[in-house]
C-alpha cells in the first residue's frame, strides 16, 4: 500500500528480496520505507511496526463473536543516514530527492508463529506497518502484507504409522429390519504432503436390499473458536467413487489411490483457528444415511514429505496387498464405468459437505443415457486358490 498526497509524492514499504514468496520461524525481514516528496517537508519520525495476529469473527444469532490472538509486535524508529537532523530529531525532506529509511528484524523461532491463513469465519496475517509523523500534522501510514509458513514435517514415526477403522450400519425400510451394509478400511500413513497419492485398501460388504455405492473424499475442517463457542466449517476438496454394489454382495479395494490436491499445510498450533484434514470414506445408501469412517490425516510443508517416500508406500501397499486383511484374490473383471470421463462431474472441489447431493448415485433413479457406451474388454477364466472377490454374502 502506498501512502500519497499533494505534500507527499511517494510513501510506501518495500521488502529487499521481492521475490521471496513466504517466511519462517527465525528468517530476518528487511527491507526500506521509501519517500519522495513534491515540496519542503519536516518529519518528526518514521516508525515502522511488524504485526502478526490471528481474528476470529462470526455471528451467533443476534450475537457477534470475536475473538483475536497476537504472534508478532516489533517497532523501531528509523534514521536516515548521512542527513542532518535538528535538536529534536526531525528532518527536512525537500523535492527532487529519493529518501531510504532501512529497516530489519528477526521473526521469533519455529514454534512461535503460526502459518498465515484466510478463511471464510477467520485469518493469520502479518504486516509490516510505517509511519510518518509530522508536525501539527496528522501521521501518514502505509502497510505491506508478507506470507509465513510455518515447516511441518511429515516424516515422523507417529505419522508414518498406519490406520484404520471399521464400521457398520443396521438398514430398515418402514421400521422392518433389510440388512446391514458394513465397512474395513486401512491407509498405511497418516502423513502427506500435496500432490501425493493416499492409497486406501478397504472391503464393503452388502447384506441390505438395496445396491449402495462405496466413495472416499478428502475432508478439510476449519475451527473456528471465540467467546467460548466453536464454529466448524467443512469442505471436501477431492474424491473417488467405487463400483456399485448389489444385495448380498461385497467388494475390496486394494491400494485404490486419491491424489491430495494443492491445499495449505494442517495449522494444529493457533489458539483460535485450527485446520484439519481427515480421509472420509463412506458408502451410498439409497433412502438412508450414509454409513461414514474418518481417517485423520496430517498434511505436511511441500518438500519436506517425500514424493519417493509416497511412490514406494504405494508400491509396497500393492505388493502386500495378498498378504492384507483386506486382500481377496480375484478373476479380471469388466472395466468400470467410473473410470470413463463424462462431461457431468460428479464430484467439485471445495464443496461444503452440507451440499454433497448423490441423488445421481441411486440405479433405481439413474438417467437414461449418463454414460457412454462400456470400454472393450476380454475375458478369460483363471482358477485361483483363494474365493473371488464378488461373492455372496450369506
Amino acid at each position: 500500500m502506498v501512502a500519497m498526497t499533494k505534500r507527499v509524492k511517494t510513501f510506501q514499504v518495500a521488502f529487499s528480496d521481492p521475490s521471496k514468496t513466504f517466511y519462517c520461524g527465525g528468517d530476518k525481514v528487511s527491507g526500506r520505507v521509501e519517500v519522495e516528496v513534491n515540496e519542503v517537508m519536516r518529519v518528526s519520525a518514521v516508525k515502522v511496526r511488524a504485526l502478526g495476529c490471528a481474528k476470529v469473527e462470526y455471528a451467533k444469532g443476534k450475537q457477534r463473536c470475536r475473538q483475536e490472538a497476537e504472534y508478532l509486535r516489533y517497532e523501531e524508529v528509523l534514521r536516515l543516514d548521512d542527513q542532518p537532523t535538528d535538536s529534536d530529531g526531525s528532518v527536512v525532506l525537500r523535492p527532487g530527492n529519493k529518501y531510504q529509511y532501512t529497516f530489519g528484524f528477526e521473526l521469533p523461532q519455529q514454534g512461535q508463529l503460526v502459518s498465515s491463513y484466510k478463511g471464510k469465519f477467520g485469518y493469520v496475517h502479518y504486516s509490516v506497518k510505517a509511519v510518518m509523523e509530522r508536525p501539527q500534522q496528522p501521521p501518514l501510514e502505509c502497510k505491506k502484507p508478507f506470507e509465513v509458513e510455518e515447516p511441518l514435517d511429515v516424516n515422523t514415526p507417529d505419522l508414518l504409522s498406519p490406520t484404520g477403522g471399521m464400521k457398520e450400519k443396521k438398514v430398515t425400510c418402514m421400521f422392518i429390519p433389510d440388512g446391514q451394509v458394513s465397512l474395513n478400511a486401512k491407509i498405511d500413513r497418516r502423513g502427506f504432503c500435496e500432490g501425493e497419492d493416499i492409497c486406501i485398501n478397504a472391503k464393503f460388504e452388502n447384506t441390505c436390499s438395496r445396491i449402495v455405492v462405496p466413495k472416499a473424499a478428502i475432508i478439510a475442517k476449519h475451527i473456528y473458536q471465540a467467546n467460548g463457542r466453536t464454529k466448524v466449517f467443512r469442505q471436501k476438496l477431492s474424491s473417488v467413487r467405487g463400483n456399485h454394489i448389489i444385495s448380498g454382495m461385497c467388494d475390496a479395494w486394494q491400494g485404490k489411490s486419491i491424489r491430495v490436491p494443492k491445499i495449505k499445510p494442517s495449522m494444529l498450533s493457533c489458539n483460535i483457528i485450527r485446520v484439519e484434514y481427515a480421509l472420509m470414506i463412506y458408502v451410498h445408501i439409497p433412502g438412508s444415511e450414509k454409513l461414514i469412517l474418518e481417517l485423520p490425516l496430517v498434511i505436511g510443508t511441500a518438500g519436506l514429505g517425500s514424493r519417493s517416500n509416497s511412490v514406494s508406500s504405494q508400491e509396497g501397499s500393492v505388493s502386500n496387498a495378498s498378504q492384507s486383511w483386506v486382500s481377496l484374490r480375484m478373476p479380471s473383471e469388466p472395466p468400470s464405468y467410473s473410470d470413463i470421463p463424462r462431461d457431468c462431474g460428479l464430484d467439485q472441489p471445495l464443496t461444503p459437505l452440507l451440499d454433497d447431493f448423490d441423488g445421481d448415485d441411486s440405479p433405481i433413479f439413474m438417467n437414461a443415457f449418463p454414460f457412454p457406451s462400456p470400454p472393450p474388454y476380454t475375458e478369460a477364466e483363471e482358477e485361483f486358490n483363494g474365493n473371488a472377490r464378488m461373492l455372496p454374502v450369506f
